[in-house]
C-alpha cells in the first residue's frame, strides 16, 4: 500500500466504528497527518453531531497540533451545506489545512460539491484514494439516497458444504459462540429482522438483540416473517404471544384477506398481502412498506435459504454477511444455505464481491456485496 492509502485505511477503520449510531447520516472517518505521522483523528460519532472532519480538527486543535502544516484524509467528500451542523468545508478552510485528500465523492446533491469549493479556496484537493472502500463504508446510505427502500443485509452460517441443517431441518447450533455475538451486533443495527414460516413454526424465534449492555433507550427490532400460513391468533408462538405489538406478517394478498388475517390485525398484528413476482412474493414492496410506514433504514434477513434467495433473486440483498464453519455436514439431504433458484448454468448466477474477511472464533466471517454496487 502507499502511505495515502494507508492512511486512508485508518481513516475507513475510525469511520467504520460510527455505523451504529449515525444513520440516516453516512459513517466517514478522518486522519490528520504531519511529516508522514498521524498527529488528530476523528469520527463522524452519531447523527446530529460534529462531523468526522471537525472532529478531527477539534482533536488536532487539543493536541496544539498546527494544521496549516498538516493533510486531511477524510473518507466522504466534506460536506458543503448547512444541516444540523455547518459546513465541513468552512470548518477546513478556518483550521488553514492546506491539503485535503477525499476517498469517495458524495451521492447525495445537497451535500456535494465540497472538492470544487475548496479548489476554488485555494485548497489542493486529492480524490479516489481506496474509493472502493470508502464507497462500500457508505453503501447503506447510497440505497437511501438512490431507492425507496431500507438498506437489506442477510446473514446466513452454514458448514464448509454449504448446508445449514440437517436432513430434518432442526434447528441447531451450526456457528461458534463468537459468531453468535457478531450477529447480535448485526441486530443492534437493524430495525427489522425477517425470516421464512419453516423458522417461524420451527425455531419459535423471539429474534430480539441480545447484545450485552444496550442503552435503556434501545428499540428492539421488529420481526418480520414471510410466510403463505398465518398462526391462530391465540398461538403461544413468542411473536404472537410477547411480541404482538412489534410482529409483521409478509404473505400474498389472498391470504392477507382471510379470517386468520383478520384476527391477527384484531390483536394488534401487522399483516401485509404482497403481490407475486417473478421471484415470489413481491419483498420490494415489503422493504419499501418498512421504511415509510415505520422508518426503518436498515433489515437483517436470517433465513432461511429459500427467502435468502429470494432476496438475493430479486436484487435485495445490498450485504450478505457468511458466517463459514469449519465443520463438513457430508449429506446431500441437508439443507442448503440457498434454495429456490431458477439458474440453469454459471452464466445465470448471481455475482457478489469479497469485501473483507475475519476470524470469528473458529469460524470465517466474509462479508460480500453485489458485484455491481
Amino acid at each position: 500500500m502507499t502511505s495515502d492509502e494507508i492512511f486512508m485505511a485508518r481513516a475507513v477503520e475510525l469511520a467504520a466504528q460510527g455505523r451504529e449510531h449515525t444513520a440516516p447520516n453516512p459513517c466517514v472517518g478522518a486522519v490528520m497527518v504531519s511529516d508522514g505521522q498521524i498527529v488528530a483523528e476523528g469520527w463522524h460519532h452519531f447523527c446530529g453531531g460534529l462531523h468526522a472532519e471537525r472532529e478531527c480538527i477539534a482533536d488536532a486543535r487539543k493536541k496544539g497540533v498546527d494544521m496549516t502544516a498538516c493533510t486531511m484524509y477524510v473518507t466522504l467528500e466534506p460536506c458543503n451545506h448547512y444541516g444540523k451542523t455547518p459546513p465541513c468545508t468552512q470548518g477546513i478552510i478556518e483550521a488553514g489545512i492546506r491539503h485535503i485528500v477525499v476517498g469517495a465523492r458524495d451521492p447525495n446533491a445537497v451535500a456535494a460539491g465540497g472538492v470544487e469549493f475548496l479548489r476554488e479556496k485555494g485548497i489542493t484537493v486529492q480524490t479516489g484514494i481506496l474509493e472502493r472502500e470508502c464507497l462500500d463504508l457508505i453503501s447503506d446510505f447510497i440505497v437511501w439516497q438512490k431507492t425507496a427502500r431500507p438498506y437489506s443485509i442477510v446473514k446466513m452460517a452454514s458448514t464448509l458444504d454449504g448446508r445449514i441443517a440437517g436432513p430434518e431441518g432442526k434447528p441447531e447450533a451450526v456457528s461458534s459462540p463468537e459468531s453468535f455475538a457478531q450477529v447480535q451486533n448485526l441486530r443492534a443495527i437493524v430495525g427489522a429482522i425477517i425470516v421464512g414460516g419453516n423458522t417461524l413454526y420451527q425455531d419459535n424465534p423471539g429474534l430480539t438483540c441480545r447484545k450485552p449492555n444496550l442503552p435503556e433507550d434501545f428499540i428492539q427490532p421488529r420481526p418480520v416473517f414471510v410466510t403463505s400460513r398465518l398462526p391462530e391468533a391465540d398461538s403461544e408462538l413468542t411473536a404472537i404471544s410477547a411480541r404482538f405489538s412489534e410482529t409483521i406478517f409478509w404473505t400474498d394478498e389472498e391470504t392477507a384477506c382471510s379470517n386468520a388475517a383478520k384476527q391477527l390485525r384484531e390483536k394488534g398484528i401487522e399483516v401485509t398481502g404482497l403481490p407475486y413476482s417473478e421471484n415470489g412474493l413481491n419483498l420490494k414492496i415489503g422493504l419499501e412498506k418498512l421504511r415509510t410506514d415505520h422508518g426503518i433504514l436498515r433489515t437483517l434477513c436470517e433465513g432461511g435459504g429459500k427467502l435468502a434467495m429470494s432476496l438475493v433473486s430479486a436484487g435485495l440483498c445490498d450485504e450478505l454477511v457468511w458466517f463459514q464453519a469449519p465443520r463438513i455436514l457430508g449429506n446431500e439431504n441437508g439443507v442448503p444455505v440457498f434454495s429456490g433458484g431458477k439458474a440453469g448454468s454459471m452464466a445465470e448466477t448471481v455475482n457478489f464481491r469479497m469485501c473483507s474477511f475475519e476470524k470469528s472464533g473458529p469460524d470465517l466471517k466474509i462479508i460480500f456485496k453485489p458485484e455491481d454496487s
